[in-house]
């Protein structure tokens, strides 16, 4: 056999000639090469890509956690401000209201896991400066170590506070461990969130007004780690560990640390958050993630690129290869079809895709399919919205947006909050943001709503209760007296009154029947009086048995005095049963035309002096005010007064002079005698005398709170009242008969006793012969607690009140103190000289030390020593002078 050495070489598998064969080799390799090429960049694009949205998913859900926790703040920052609404309300909030508050605010169950107290610190300016005591909090259990904080003790609660003071706006602590136990037992770190409480009646704008009219202070305090566990969620999908660190002032402080499952995989991502003037830092680090897209992509484009070496070598049509290049392609593109509506189907707001040309709604959500009635599933637009939300659709002129096009962005119309119809046919409210879009050449609207009722709810409960009296669900005195000033500045304003109604002896069945009866009464009367008013009136609680009527239209006083006879008929003929005993009230009440006042304060003020001189008449009738009546000229006087010494003691006006009692007999001891004396600086810096201004703090209920200052400074200088200092003997101070029932005053002043480490024996406390025989119990109980604590006890004025000696039997006193009027006259009248050596006498065998005021004149002096007098005070012995530590002070 020969073979021709020349012939071509063949395959035996394919019959190809070597070089044609080489070359389809070639080919397929070149192909299959380039597509591993393009299978690797694609897989390393879509490993890239999923890293990518690992990441932003990752970044995302600690974005939200962020905004958990900053939500969570905010809430609690509400519920602060809340609290200071209430004591904008009153200038006197009592521990049961405070309590209520906060029983009706505090909803949230975040907030009850993670809020440790809710304090109220009050003001007190002391010699050392201004403290900020705690005197009212809850909830009362677990919280009894912060009863009676100063809250200057711990600067980083107290920077919070001057923060809020200054700025009115909440201020946050830095993270402290908290005095009181949590739930466990154990102290754990806290923050305290600040907002100040300004004196009734002013709205600081400068910050050093804030700073002067600031009386106290509510701050909430919150346990962090059950702050912010109530804000996360219950197993984060993408989150390896949480951080949660305070950073201001450039240190990280950390506040709180979770591991959740999964091993930490990349970089960490830190969100800001700014608060209460600090800033937090929430640092995450995300979960590793295992993708197997790319290893897909990989196989597959593996596969394709062997197809595509096939088809190269067996020369498949084009047609083919760019159907399987279809293919491939539109299962990507329903992939990330998919991925978008897994993600809509996954959000908790309501989210509908509607056309424009007809509204119909072509897609719901999830959360919208659970929310909304089902029949809108076939309806439109027209059926889901009102027709005023529809007519502003209408008029949008905005350019739909491409859902494709990135640089275009969607065209919101505008946030409005609409009424929705729920699955169960309840309607509820809802913040609605409307965008106009484009799916696929096709205009389309997009709502996205999130459900509001219950703030809704919220909101008007609170502004309920910030208008409305809680017990007779009338208006309350601020609601009353803005509905005041607004019929004052209407338009023909002068055709209308208001009447000040005063219950009589109201006081009677609350002291009976307890206050439950005196509730329930005035509950009873606030319906009674409302059945008498004309729809158009307005009734108001101002507070304790006082009642406000504003009648609009009343064209004459004549008219004005009918509606408030008629009112005060159905109060006489009410009869009120409890527990099987009948009351029978009656109310005294002012009225005054709107055109005879030029302010709300004159309107009130007027008012009152008209409810007072009917009560002085006798009570149980009207009177009405007018311009010339002297009686109601003297009582504005009175009330006039009232408000200039709140002010002086806001302003610190009130002054402390002394003045020295000398001993007549020897052997009296070393060291100076003394008894303090008020005097208030006016407005203009001249001195008032207290005859001037006592009497109206007498009948305006202000003598406990001159008595509370006088203690309070004259205990706190005791050694700068006068120039002996601590060699100082005794130190005499006079307590008013509306102090004796104050049991606060006199643990006040046991306390005061302690702080100081004052010698209770230097402390004489001098009650007037009339207030001791008139609350003759009351005087006896006080003088027992002072002498048992150690002080001294002197009755004033005696002779004054024509009172029996039987009196000084049964009261353990130390001083008695002769009447001026007997000493001023013992020098011409034999019967005044008598009564002096009498009580001498009997003072003394109740082994009392008797005291002389008045003493004017070398002469009375002389009378007085033959008659064993103790002491002398008066003008000739001594003229009262400026205590040091307040002359120091003004030097």
């Amino acid at each position: 056999m020969t073979f021709d050495r020349h012939a071509p070489e063949t395959s035996t598998a394919t019959g190809l000639p070597a070089g044609p064969r080489l070359s389809a080799w070639a080919s397929a390799l070149a192909a299959f090469l380039l597509g591993m090429v393009l299978t690797a960049w694609l897989a390393h694009s879509e490993m890239r890509r999923a890293q990518q949205e690992a990441r932003r998913l990752f970044e995302q859900e600690t974005a939200q956690v962020a905004d958990a926790i900053g939500g969570q703040l905010a809430q609690c920052g509400h519920l602060i401000r809340s609290f200071q609404l209430l004591f904008l309300a009153s200038d006197d909030v009592t521990q049961e209201e405070y309590t209520r508050a906060y029983e009706n605010m505090v909803s949230s169950a975040a907030l009850h896991v993670s809020l440790q107290a809710l304090a109220y610190t009050e003001r007190r300016r002391l010699p050392d400066g201004d403290h900020y005591i705690t005197t009212m909090f809850v909830p009362r259990e677990g919280n009894e170590a912060i009863a009676g904080l100063d809250v200057t003790t711990q600067p980083g609660n107290l920077q919070a506070l001057l923060r809020s003071r200054d700025t009115d706006q909440v201020a946050m602590s830095e993270p402290f461990r908290l005095r009181q136990p949590g739930p466990g037992g154990e102290r754990a770190n806290g923050i305290i969130l600040r907002l100040p409480v300004y004196a009734q009646g002013r709205k600081p704008a400068a910050r050093q007004a804030r700073a002067e009219a600031i009386v106290g202070s509510i701050g909430a305090s919150f346990r962090i780690a059950d702050l912010i566990e109530s804000a996360l969620p219950g197993a984060p999908a993408r989150l390896a560990d949480i951080r949660v660190e305070d950073t201001t002032g450039g240190t990280a402080n950390v506040l709180y640390a979770r591991t959740f499952a999964g091993r930490a995989a990349g970089a960490g991502h830190a969100v800001r958050l700014d608060f209460g003037g600090r800033t937090w830092r929430v640092v995450a680090h995300a979960r590793q993630q295992v993708s197997s897209t790319w290893q897909w992509v990989l196989w597959t484009g593996t596969l394709v690129s062997a197809l595509l070496a096939a088809l190269a070598w067996s020369l498949v049509s084009t047609r083919e290869r760019a159907i399987a290049l279809g293919i491939s392609m539109a299962s990507r593109f329903r992939a990330s079809e998919e991925r978008f509506r897994t993600l809509n189907e996954l959000l908790p707001s309501l989210v509908v895709l509607a056309r424009k040309d007809d509204g119909a709604i072509v897609y719901r959500n999830a959360a919208a399919r659970r929310r909304l009635a089902a029949r809108f599933a076939s309806a439109g637009l027209q059926d889901l919205l009102d027709a005023p939300v529809l007519e502003r659709m209408a008029s949008d002129t905005h350019t739909p947006a491409a859902i494709h096009d990135q640089t275009a962005g969607e065209q919101p119309l505008q946030s409005l909050e609409v009424e929705l119809e729920g699955i169960d046919g309840q309607r509820f409210w809802a913040s609605l943001l409307i965008s106009s879009i484009e799916i696929d050449g096709e205009p389309m609207w997009l709502l996205v709503a999130n459900d509001i009722s219950e703030q809704r709810q919220l909101t008007q409960r609170l502004s309920y209760q910030a208008s409305h009296d809680s017990l007779t669900r009338l208006y309350n005195r601020r609601e009353f007296e803005a509905k005041a000033q607004a019929l004052l500045g209407a338009e023909g304003s002068g055709q209308g009154a208001l009447l000040f109604i005063d219950l009589d002896q109201f006081k009677l069945i609350n002291d009976t029947s307890g206050h439950a009866a005196g509730d329930e009464l005035l509950v009873q009367l606030a319906a009674t009086m409302g059945d008498k008013l004309r729809p158009g009136d307005v009734l108001g609680r101002l507070g304790g048995d006082e009642f406000g009527v504003l009648l609009q239209g009343v064209p004459s006083p004549e008219a004005a005095l009918l509606a408030a006879e008629r009112l005060r008929r159905s109060i006489e003929e009410f009869s009120f049963s409890w527990q099987q005993r009948s009351y029978s009230i009656s109310a005294s009440i002012g009225v005054v035309m709107l055109a005879h006042a030029d302010s709300l304060k004159q309107l009130f003020a007027h008012a009152d002096a008209a409810c007072y001189q009917a009560k002085e008449a006798g009570r149980n009738r009207v009177h009405l005010y007018a311009h010339d009546d002297v009686a109601i000229s003297s009582r504005l006087g009175e009330m006039e007064w009232a408000h200039r010494i709140r002010d002086a003691i806001r302003d610190g006006r009130l002054l402390l002079d002394y003045q020295e009692l000398r001993p007549l007999q020897p052997n009296a001891g070393q060291g100076a005698h003394i008894e303090v004396l008020l005097r208030l600086r006016d407005e203009d810096g001249a001195i008032v005398p207290p005859g001037a201004f006592l009497p109206a703090a007498e009948r305006y209920g202000l003598m406990p709170l001159i008595d509370r200052w006088v203690v309070e400074n004259t205990l706190g200088n005791l050694d700068r009242l006068h120039p002996d200092g601590a060699r100082l003997a005794t130190c005499a101070i006079n307590l008013s008969g509306a102090s004796l029932e104050d049991d606060a005053l006199f643990d006040r002043i046991e306390a005061l006793v302690g702080l100081y480490g004052i010698n209770p024996s230097r402390l004489v406390f001098e009650i007037t012969e009339t207030v001791a025989v008139r609350n003759f119990e009351a005087s006896r109980a006080l003088i027992a607690r002072l002498r048992a604590l150690g002080c001294r006890v002197a009755l004033d004025d005696f002779g004054a009140g024509m009172s029996s000696f039987g009196y000084l039997k049964n009261l353990a006193l130390d001083m008695l103190k002769i009447d001026g009027s007997f000493v001023q006259a013992m020098a011409s009248d034999r019967m005044s000289h008598s009564i002096i050596r009498a009580v001498t006498e009997i003072g003394h065998q109740q082994g009392l030390l008797v005291v002389a005021e008045w003493v004017s004149s070398p002469e009375l002096l002389a009378l007085l020593a033959p008659l064993g007098v103790d002491y002398a005070q008066g003008f000739a012995l001594h003229q009262p002078q400026r205590a040091v530590f307040q002359r120091d002070a003004d030097d």
